[in-house]
């Protein structure tokens, strides 16, 4: 039997399922239990993790596979704070929406898909880290600056040798990138973005 969407009342909308659903993962990794977590999850599932887990680039596939990673990592990650954000949708039996969660050293977004109630796919991403917030505002890099006012004269050229040079001497690598590919090189702009000093490496001579 199709129900509408309309004829719904607040605790059965869409945005109410899902919402009930985030917080019931939550709750249950916050109680580091994961076999309740993984009642949350279809047996067809998939959990693509942008670094906020995994410190990598994953996807995993099916419930042994997210449970070896939440074995691994959530006592060191720690996730909280999941909650829906805006309005979930629902059509041809899927029900999806954005969410925002935290770790102990990140602050994160993901996209959830549920099929009859148990998650299909999962995705969490890292936003950014804490103490190295995003530089938001006045504080966004302003590109070239112009006019007698400006504090820094250098050029581009000028501030990417200074940073070449300073590298490994005057400041550390924070973070070691292995791989200079497509994600590599995202990955280290990212970190550069967020002020986290970030060395990669690759076994070829360029990108």
């Amino acid at each position: 039997m199709n129900i509408s969407i309309d004829s719904m009342t607040p605790a059965e909308t869409p945005t109410a399922q899902l919402a009930a659903w985030v917080e019931r993962l939550g709750q249950r990794l916050a109680q580091r239990d994961i076999d309740g977590a993984l009642d949350l999850f279809a047996e067809d599932c998939h959990w693509r993790d942008l670094v906020l887990f995994s410190w990598n680039l994953v996807t995993l596939e099916g419930k042994a596979d997210i449970r070896d990673m939440l074995e691994a990592r959530l006592e060191e990650t720690k996730p909280e704070s999941w909650k829906l954000e805006g309005e979930s949708t629902f059509a041809d039996g899927v029900l999806e929406g954005w969410i925002s969660l935290e770790t102990e050293v990140a602050r994160g977004k993901g996209y959830v898909r549920l099929k009859d109630g148990l998650c299909w796919t999962l995705l969490t991403t890292m936003r950014e880290l804490k103490g190295f917030e995003e530089p938001t505002g006045r504080r966004r890099p302003m590109g070239a600056e112009h006019g007698h006012g400006r504090v820094d004269r250098r050029n581009w050229l000028e501030k990417r040798r200074d940073e070449e040079a300073a590298l490994g001497i005057t400041e550390q690598p924070y973070s070691l990138v292995i791989g200079g590919g497509q994600g590599g090189l995202g990955l280290g702009a990212r970190l550069k973005r967020l002020g986290v000093p970030s060395l990669i490496i690759d076994k070829a001579e360029r990108p």
